[in-house]
This record gives C-alpha cells, structure tokens and sequence, in this order.
C-alpha cells in the first residue's frame, strides 16, 4: 500500500480510537512515578510547580474554548467514527492554525507531563504525542482536501498546522457562545483537574505510603466537582445550555 493510503487509513483508524487511547500515557506516567518515587514526588508535592503545570494544561482548556465557542455545529465536533465537515473553517482561530483543538489538547497534556518533573519523560511523551496526532492530522487533512479541493489547499498554504501564526487573524462572523463551550467541554475541565489531584495522591502513597492530597487539590477538585456535577445535571435534563446552530 502506498504511503500516502497507508498514513490516511492508519489516521482514521486512529481518529475514531483519539478519545481513550492517549489515556496508555497514564498508565506510562504511572510506571515512572512507581520508578522513581522521589525524584517524581518532589515535583508533584511543589504546589506552586502544580500551579504553574495547571496553568499550562489551563491555556490549553482555553485554546479549545475559542475553538468551540465560535465554530458553528458540524465542524470541530466530537465525532468518533468519521470525519465530519460541513463547512470549511477558515476564520477566527482557523485564520491563524489548522488544529487548534489538538494544540490545545497538546497543551492540557504538556501540563500534566511538566507536572511529573523529569525532562526526558516530558520528552518522550511530546514525541509520542506528535507520532499520534500527525497521523490524524494528516488523515483529517486528506478528508477536507477531497472535499473542498483549491478551497483548502488555498487555506492550508497559509496557514499553518499546529504552531500558530503570528499574524493574519480574521474575525469569526459567528458570535461567541458561551453555553456551547459549557457543554461541550465541562468533561475535559473536570479531568483535568482530577489528573493533577489523582497523579498528587498516588505520588504521597507510592513515596510515603500515606492515603494522602494536599489542600490545594483538595479545594480544587472538590469545586470542580461541583461544577461538573451542576453542567452534567444542567445538559441532561434541561435546554439552558442549548443554543440554536450550536
């Protein structure tokens, strides 16, 4: 099989699995957690190195919240077993990157891997995670270059795919909906917080055996938690978070 069929059909098959298989980094970061107890811990233990690593992860929450709050319904969605397109996005954020939901993904994870505190396991999982997404990149690519032919090989010419532009930003004609980011998004905030509370647990039990979280994560989690029990209460069994095209 050629390359180009084979990176396309390797991508698609990769795309409909991209919701639970970058979680294997998980199971990576717990194995060098349970390798190397001290160096780990004195980084995840460091509440202001914690901050600073949400902080990062955070960015990224808000790359997508941009992403999504102006991105009309049937684009950018979460569809898991084809690729979807009804339009091609060429304004707001897609002005200035082609994929800014995998950069802000790349950014949430960026953060949880600073978080474990050693550069070569950073390293590694950055590495991983371009092989990974570059083939779904490169798959969604082909999909909106069938569809849309010299519309997108205009588009994609100058602009570029995962480091934004510096310049050459145009203004989305929708609107920002804020309920839509809500909606869409409430799961990805609750587990991000709950990655850096879950990874601070187990770093105290593997180091000192203690069943233990530091405050800090404590707090957060605690309201996260809340939040994200009121928006999946609010989505499910109530239209407040609905909006017409959305």
């Amino acid at each position: 099989m050629p390359l180009r069929e084979e990176f396309e059909l390797s991508g698609n098959w990769l795309f409909r699995r991209r919701s639970w298989l970058p979680l294997v980094l998980y199971v990576f970061a717990l194995c060098i957690m349970l390798l190397y107890p001290e160096d780990t811990h004195r980084s995840i233990s460091h509440t202001n190195w914690g901050l600073f690593c949400l902080g990062i992860s955070f960015l990224g929450l808000v790359v997508r919240a941009i992403t999504i709050g102006f991105t009309p319904k049937g684009t950018s969605g979460r569809n898991t077993e084809k690729q979807v397109a009804d339009t091609l996005n060429r304004t707001g954020i897609y002005s200035v990157v082609r994929h800014p939901l995998y950069l802000g993904n790349f950014l949430m994870w960026l953060g949880l891997f600073l978080y474990i505190g050693l550069w070569w396991f950073v390293l590694i999982c950055c590495l991983a995670y371009w092989l990974y997404y570059e083939r779904i990149m490169y798959a969604e690519e082909e999909f909106l270059r069938k569809t849309y032919g010299a519309e997108y090989e205009t588009w994609a010419e100058r602009t570029p795919a995962f480091l934004p532009a510096l310049t050459g930003w145009v203004s989305s004609p929708a609107s920002f909906s804020f309920k839509n980011v809500l909606k869409r998004e409430y799961n990805g905030l609750f587990a991000m917080f709950f990655s850096f509370a879950a990874l601070n647990a187990i770093s105290y039990f593997m180091s000192d055996g203690l069943f233990y979280m530091d405050p800090v994560w404590q707090l957060l989690l605690l309201l996260c938690t809340g939040l994200f029990v009121l928006l999946r209460f609010l989505r499910k069994n109530t239209k407040l978070l609905d909006e017409p095209g959305r």
